[in-house]
């Protein structure tokens, strides 16, 4: 139930947030503000006393969203005037993404910008009227506009003109219909047009005007890694000679330099944990110095993917050790739920000390000069200290640090190299790397012994382990040649991952997913980015073992999504099932933001499972994808960056490697090494033993595409135990021996 109890025409809320399985917003639960769940029962209650709800959406690591907690949320007054005039409701944004993103689209419309805390008030019916998002409490600040005075005119407002409140609300939500059209201005479901290769360097063109040349990233700070921008602008130099004839070859390698400036200076900035491995969400400075140090699963996922093509494409050491610590980050650290996959994210607030009672800011990751004096010596803190830009007086600029939280301290980030440190001191360049090895030891065991560690979000959210899961089988892929353990680890926790969502968050039948795990399955059904981020780790996922339950795993699912997200008119992947009756909106997600757009994951997922599987169809639901996004796509093709790789798909198809051979043959297992020694685009790989068709699943791939098993049938008829096939659509180009795979290779890009 959503109410305590009900005197008279008066309604009495009492906060219900202890029965929530989300640690945000159980975290709430100690407020006085008498927080509902959002839930059929809080909604018909609003509706029932005409009341206003006052949803509040955020996540465990936001910082801001624990700042506005302290000033309002657990501030009686405010909890007086929000128990008695409005149903205040707490919502997990990663728990229910569609609640927050259509009310997330309300608010950049009319504000001009978006972030966490996100507030709005909705009228019974919940169509938005008001909202925005950290508003100082209880009262105003810096002249920014309190948060008491926003409930008192809300209040007021509802008071003494309901009906004009309820009149802005039809025209904002009319307004925010057009605003929210995306994937629905295309060419439509039956379209057979293609986009043009062009669109490529016309992204590209957009990105390099935003680019910043000295740090890296684009735009101005807040900065955000965007790894799905980056890894498109890697991928044009590996594309087809056709397409680096259009986009220009100084240009495909100005793309790649942005690529790499980038990946370095983050590695080096404050944005990486220098002790602890992983990265932070975002850079306050355009440097990379100072992070908003909260932690997500999907950033560094994504970003272990990047940082393995950019060592591929460059073979610079720097980017091959950030990816190991990545993965490292992600298998041995907080993220790692040791039941098989892997948790949401860590807070960027702790205590500094034990001893302390006021959380800060970033106070797990900065130190003062002092206690590296303290913990490493004089001469390992002099040399550490200048390694990692550490002064007396603190390396945070005050114009940064609005709320006084940095004052002497230093968030850590490398300045300089081994080599000038070397020359300064006159010691080996061994000397100094022993120095730094030991000092970032001593500093990581003082920090997990003396320093309580930030909340961890234990919540498992089924697609960003989509996410995880397929940047860890690409390691363990790529890594097998040069570090054959890690590379083993790595897919252990891929595969134990998948083990853990196929038993706890997916059932069998009727075949549909979950979208959260914490103390048992939650009850929201998965979206369609879940769907879309498993398929993808599916698929890496078995290309990193060649085990066929994945890709029949994969089928399943996609066939799942394309039964309850599909767009039959216009083509596209819907967000939400039809059938979700508390949204006032069915929105359709193309941009990329933080995390790709499902819409572009799924259009490579198909174009990829209609490469191995021999699926037509699938290609045709991935051109659809393109057409229904076509208006915007032209408009503003750098936005679309995860649909890239499909344009290029629908102009010049899929290549499938096929590799065919008996259990454990030596020419096999090295021209594996060699197709993984390269940054592939568009290019899909299956592996073919003798006597496969034993197991059931391989069998179901056999069946699948007819190819297999006469590529099969032909190896037990030529002189030699392997083969391989480069195969385009539903034709193979050549079989041949493994000796010429190389110059098939450079055909491929």
């Amino acid at each position: 139930m959503a109410a305590a109890g009900e005197r008279a025409d008066e309604l009495v809320l009492e906060n219900q947030l202890a029965k929530s399985r989300s640690p945000y917003v159980r975290a709430h639960a100690g407020n006085p503000v008498a927080w509902q769940m959002w839930s059929p029962e809080t909604l018909a209650l609003a509706k029932k006393h005409n009341r206003v709800l006052f949803v509040s959406i955020g996540y465990a690591a936001c910082h801001w969203c624990h700042v506005m907690e302290r000033e309002s949320f657990e501030h009686e007054d405010i909890a007086k005037l929000l128990n008695e005039n409005f149903v205040p409701v707490k919502v997990d944004r990663e728990e229910r993404p569609d609640i927050d993103r259509i009310y997330m689209n309300f608010v950049e419309a009319t504000t001009g910008s978006g972030g966490w805390p996100l507030n709005v008030f909705l009228t019974p019916d919940l169509k938005p009227v008001f909202g925005g998002t950290y508003w100082p409490g209880p009262n105003s600040s810096k002249g920014q506009l309190g948060f008491q005075e926003v409930l008192e005119k809300i209040i007021q407002t509802w008071k003494d003109q309901p009906a004009k409140f309820l009149a802005s609300a039809e025209e904002i939500l009319a307004r925010l219909k057009e605003f929210a059209d995306e994937g629905l201005k295309g060419a439509g479901e039956g379209s057979e047009e293609t986009l043009e290769l062009d669109l490529l360097e016309d992204a590209y063109q957009q990105f390099n005007t935003r680019y910043d040349p000295i740090h890296g990233g684009f735009g101005l700070p807040p900065k955000f890694p965007v790894p799905v921008k980056l890894a498109f602008l890697l991928r044009l130099g590996s594309f087809p000679t056709i397409v680096k004839d259009i986009i220009g070859e100084r240009e495909c390698e100005n793309a790649k330099q942005m690529v790499t400036t980038t990946l370095n200076n983050m590695a080096m900035g404050g944005i990486h944990d220098q002790i602890g491995n992983g990265f932070a969400r975002y850079s306050v400075t355009a440097d990379w110095s100072l992070p908003h140090f909260e932690k997500m699963l999907y950033d560094n996922s994504q970003l272990l993917g990047v940082y393995l093509d950019s060592w591929l494409v460059t073979g610079d050491q720097l980017l091959l050790d950030t990816a190991i610590k990545i993965a490292d980050y992600l298998c041995d650290d907080m993220l790692k739920n040791p039941d098989g996959a892997f948790f949401s994210s860590e807070g960027a607030d702790s205590l500094y000390r034990k001893t302390d009672s006021e959380k800060r800011e970033g106070a797990f990751y900065v130190w003062t000069r002092k206690e590296l004096d303290a913990i490493l010596g004089a001469q390992e803190s002099s040399v550490c200290s200048r390694y990692w830009n550490v002064h007396r007086d603190g390396n945070v600029d005050p114009e940064d640090d609005a709320h006084d939280e940095f004052i002497h301290q230093n968030v850590l980030s490398v300045t300089t190299s081994i080599e000038q440190l070397s020359q300064t001191y006159g010691m080996d360049v061994d000397k100094v790397e022993s120095i730094i090895r030991d000092g970032r030891q001593k500093l990581l065991e003082h920090r997990n012994k003396e320093r309580p560690r930030p909340n961890l979000d234990d919540k498992i959210v089924t697609s960003w382990n989509g996410l995880a899961i397929a940047s860890l089988s690409r390691a363990s892929s790529i890594l097998e040649a040069v570090a054959p353990e890690k590379a083993k680890k790595y897919r252990e926790n891929a595969i134990q991952a998948a083990a853990f969502i196929r038993k706890h968050l997916y059932s069998e039948h009727p075949g549909f997913l979950r979208r959260v795990y914490r103390e048992g399955p939650g009850h929201t059904h998965g979206f369609a980015d879940d769907y879309a981020f498993l398929i993808q780790g599916l698929i890496h996922l078995y290309e990193a073992t060649f085990d066929a339950s994945y890709l029949k795993w994969a089928h399943d699912l996609q066939e799942k999504q394309i039964e309850l997200f599909w767009d039959k008119e216009m083509g596209g992947f819907f967000a939400t099932e039809a059938t979700a009756d508390d949204l006032i909106l069915r929105l359709k997600d193309g941009f990329d933001s933080q995390e790709p757009s499902t819409n572009g994951i799924s259009a490579n997922n198909l174009f990829r499972l209609s490469s191995i599987l021999g699926e037509d169809k699938y290609a045709g639901y991935a051109r659809k994808i393109c057409n229904a996004f076509s208006a915007e796509i032209l408009e503003h093709p750098s936005m679309f960056a995860s649909l890239m790789n499909s344009i290029v798909a629908s102009n010049l198809g899929m290549r499938s490697i096929v590799l065919a051979g008996k259990e454990g043959d030596a020419d096999v297992a090295a021209q594996l090494k060699k197709i993984r020694s390269r940054l592939l685009t568009n290019t899909t790989v299956v592996m073919l033993r003798s006597g496969m068709e034993k197991d059931p699943n391989a069998k179901w791939l056999l069946e699948k595409n007819s190819l297999y098993k006469a590529t099969l049938d032909s190896l037990q008829s030529r002189t030699g135990n392997s083969c391989v096939q480069v195969c385009e659509g539903n034709k193979c180009l050549d079989t041949f021996d493994m000796s010429g795979l190389d110059k098939a290779l450079e055909d491929l890009g």
